[in-house]
């Protein structure tokens, strides 16, 4: 499986109305607290404007509604992963990636086979407080090494000009919240992304 470069995480659908007509390829829908009724409500609207516009939807956590409203892929953190039903999971068709922040983790994720794994915090981030410290780049040539074939997806801090070292390291998609949900401009931030990460693709 090949993921695109550009991995946008928002959190909620209006973004994705306003930032994936752009040309965006691949997104995640990352709502942490809401009610199911407004959970499922935002799924659906995010999977018609993602089938509109050919681009990946990708459901954080709520692997249960993802499967009730079609979705075909799913991320979970290693909380979540505890808690899922894979074999449920897998039996839908549904896709899967899993956050790693050390090598215990790694170790679960990769017992749990799944379609993709990502590593964060590359650099410091402010989208949440972590206990772990920056991995650096080196990190994800490891990662890469003790992955591959699978995909491997990078985040935290990252910006355009942190790209070239994280897909020389091995990352093959690189993931962002802040660096475009924060920016004056979200949409000539995106624009910026998707042109820088065009020699990937």
């Amino acid at each position: 499986m090949k993921l695109d470069p550009f991995y946008l995480i928002v959190d909620s659908a209006a973004w994705i109305e306003r930032l994936v007509p752009l040309g965006l390829k691949l997104v995640q829908l990352r709502i942490k607290t809401m009610h199911e009724a407004g959970l499922r409500t935002e799924i659906r609207k995010a999977k018609a404007l993602c089938a509109r516009h050919r681009c990946q939807l990708i459901v954080n956590d709520h692997w249960r509604l993802a499967i009730e409203e079609g979705c075909d892929f799913v991320h979970l953190g290693q909380e979540d992963l505890r808690t899922a039903d894979l074999a449920r999971i897998r039996a839908a068709g549904v896709r899967l990636g899993l956050s790693t922040h050390d090598h215990l983790e790694l170790e679960t994720a990769k017992a749990a086979e799944p379609d993709y794994i990502a590593l964060g915090p590359i650099y410091p981030t402010i989208l949440k407080k972590m206990k772990w410290a920056p991995q650096g780049v080196e990190r994800i040539s490891e990662w890469k090494r003790r992955v591959a074939p699978i995909p491997l997806v990078a985040i935290g801090g990252l910006n355009p000009d942190r790209l070239d070292g994280v897909f020389a390291a091995g990352a093959d998609s690189a993931a962002v919240v802040t660096d475009i949900t924060l920016n004056a401009d979200p949409e000539a931030r995106a624009r910026k992304w998707i042109e820088k990460t065009d020699q990937w693709r």
